[in-house]
C-alpha cells in the first residue's frame, strides 16, 4: 500500500511544498561547505598546509556559530507565531547570501575584505538553517498521524541529503568543465526564492492551531470571569504552563544529535585534506571524490524510509551505532595503511552509510517536548549539538592527530558512539512507558496527542 494512500490532498501538497523547500535549503547551504577546497584559496589568505587546514576548519565553523541565536530567535517565531512563518523567513534568508557571493569579488581583487565577507554570509545562512529542517520536521509531524510519520518525516532526511549531493553535482561539473564556479551560487539563489514563493501555500499545524486557540479562549475568560476558571481550561485542555523540561530528556537528545557533525565532517572534510596531501589530489579532484561518497549517504536514508515502516526507529538508530563502532575500532590502522585514494573512498562511504544521526526516530523525539516549546528547544538542542560537535572536531582533528596520530580520531570517535547509544537508550525507556496496542486507533492517537505533556 502507498505511503500516502491515506492523506489529504492538502496532507500531500504540504509534504510536497516541505520536502523541496528542504533540498533547495540544503543545496544552498552545503554549496560553500563542499566548494571550499576550492573557494577557501580564492577567498582566504595563501598559507602552510597546517594554517590552511586551521583556515578551512574557521570557514567551515562560521556556517554554525550563530545557529544557537537563530535557534532561539526562530523558536520563538515557531512557537508564537508559526511554524509556517518561519519556514517561509528561513528560505529567503538563505537566498540572499548566495547572490552576495555569486558577486563578490575574491582576496586578490579586495583583500581580506573577501574573506570577512563571505564569513558573514556564511554565518546568516548558519542563522536561516535553524528554521528550517526543524520546523519541517516539526510541522509534518504535528500534522501527520503515528506512526505514518515516521516514513514520511524520514523523506526530510532524503531531501537534506538529496540537495548537498546535487550540490556536490554541481560543484563537480562547474570545476571539471571549465565553467565559472560562480554560476552554482546563481543558481542557488534562485532555486530559494522559487522555494520561498511556493511555501506560501502551506497551511499552519492543526497542533499549533488549537493551541492559539486555546490561549486566545483563556485570555477571554480571565478577562471576563477571572483567572481561575482561565485556569481550568488551560489544564483541562494539557496547556502546562509551569511544566518543567525533562532535563535528563534534553541531554540525552544533545547527545544524540552531537554524532552527526563528528563524523559528518572526517568523511568529507578530514578526508579530503588527507586526499590533497598524502595523494596529491586537486581540488577537482577531491570535490568529484565526495561527490561519489554522497550517493551512499542518500543512499542509506532511502533505505531507511522503507525500513521504518518494519522496524521500530530507535532500533534502527542502535543497529547503525553499532555497525559504525565495529568501524572506528579499527580506523587509525586504515588510515595508517593507506596506499590509495580508493581505500580511503571505501572508508568513507562506510562512515557516511551508518551515520549517527537521528533519522528515522525524529517523531519519538518531538514529541517528548510540549507543544508551546517545542521549536525552540528543538532547533537549540539541534543548533548548540552542530557548534560544539563541528568546533570540537574541525579544530580537534588537527591537533589531536598531528600529536598522537590517526589515533587521536579515537579520541572523538569513541565517546560520540557511546554517548549516541546512552541516549537512544533514555527514549527507549520513555516509549515504554507510553506503550500503545496498535489495533487501538484511538487510543493510540491519544496518547501520542499527550505523550508530550507527560513524563
Amino acid at each position: 500500500m502507498s505511503l500516502f494512500s491515506f492523506l489529504k490532498r492538502e496532507q500531500k501538497e504540504a509534504i510536497g511544498l516541505l520536502q523541496i523547500g528542504t533540498f533547495l535549503e540544503y543545496f544552498d547551504l552545503m554549496l560553500y561547505v563542499h566548494m571550499a577546497v576550492l573557494l577557501n584559496d580564492l577567498f582566504f589568505p595563501k598559507a602552510d598546509p597546517h594554517t590552511a587546514s586551521l583556515i578551512a576548519a574557521f570557514a567551515f565553523c562560521s556556517t554554525y556559530v550563530l545557529r544557537p541565536f537563530g535557534a532561539l530567535l526562530f523558536g520563538w517565531i515557531g512557537d508564537n507565531i508559526g511554524r509556517k512563518t518561519t519556514v517561509i523567513i528561513t528560505t529567503m534568508m538563505m537566498a540572499v547570501p548566495c547572490l552576495i557571493m555569486a558577486n563578490l569579488p575574491t582576496y586578490s581583487q579586495i583583500g581580506i575584505s573577501a574573506a570577512w565577507i563571505v564569513t558573514l554570509c556564511r554565518m546568516i545562512q548558519g542563522l536561516a538553517s535553524m528554521g528550517e529542517l526543524t520546523g519541517a520536521e516539526i510541522y509534518l509531524t504535528e500534522t501527520l498521524k503515528f506512526p505514518r510519520h515516521y516514513p514520511i518525516v524520514a523523506l526530510l532526511a532524503i531531501s537534506s541529503s538529496l540537495g548537498p549531493f546535487l550540490a556536490l553535482a554541481v560543484a563537480s561539473l562547474v570545476t571539471s568543465s571549465g565553467f565559472n564556479w560562480r554560476l552554482a551560487f546563481w543558481i542557488g539563489a534562485g532555486i530559494a526564492l522559487v522555494g520561498s514563493a511556493a511555501r506560501t501555500r502551506l497551511r499552519e499545524t492543526p497542533e499549533f492551531v488549537d493551541m492559539k486557540k486555546t490561549i486566545k479562549r483563556a485570555i477571554e475568560i480571565s478577562s471576563c470571569d477571572g483567572l481561575e476558571k482561565a485556569a481550568q481550561l488551560l489544564k483541562s485542555t494539557n496547556i502546562l504552563w509551569k511544566e518543567k523540561l525533562n532535563k535528563k530528556t534534553m541531554v540525552s537528545y544533545f547527545l544524540i544529535q552531537l554524532g552527526w557533525p563528528i563524523f559528518f565532517y572526517f568523511t568529507y572534510m578530514h578526508c579530503g585534506n588527507v586526499l590533497k596531501n598524502r595523494f596529491g589530489f586537486t581540488p577537482e579532484q577531491v570535490i568529484h571524490q565526495n561527490f561519489k561518497v554522497s550517493f551512499f549517504q542518500l543512499f542509506s536514508f532511502i533505505i531507511v524510509v522503507f525500513v521504518c515502516k518494519k522496524i521500530n526507529p530507535l532500533l534502527i538508530l542502535k543497529i547503525r551505532a553499532y555497525v559504525l563502532f565495529s568501524f572506528v575500532c579499527f580506523v587509525p590502522f586504515v588510515m595508517n595503511q593507506l596506499t590509495s585514494p580508493i581505500e580511503l573512498f571505501f572508508l568513507q562511504s562506510a562512515f557516511i552509510f551508518f551515520p549517527l544521526c537521528v533519522v528515522p526516530a525524529v517523531p519519538i523525539f518531538v514529541k517528548h517536548f510540549p507543544v508551546y516549546r517545542r521549536f525552540t528547544c528543538n532547533s537549540f538542542i539541534f543548533a548548540s549539538s552542530r557548534v560544539l560537535g563541528y568546533l570540537i572536531t574541525s579544530f580537534g582533528i588537527v591537533y589531536l592527530t598531528e600529536t598522537f596520530g590517526s589515533y587521536g580520531l579515537w579520541i572523538m570517535m569513541i565517546p560520540s558512539c557511546l554517548s549516541f547509544l546512552w541516549g537512544v537508550h533514555h527514549f527507549e525507556k520513555l516509549e515504554k512507558q507510553f506503550e500503545t496496542p496498535t489495533n487501538t486507533k484511538d487510543l493510540a492517537e491519544e496518547l501520542m496527542a499527550s505523550r508530550s505533556f507527560r513524563a
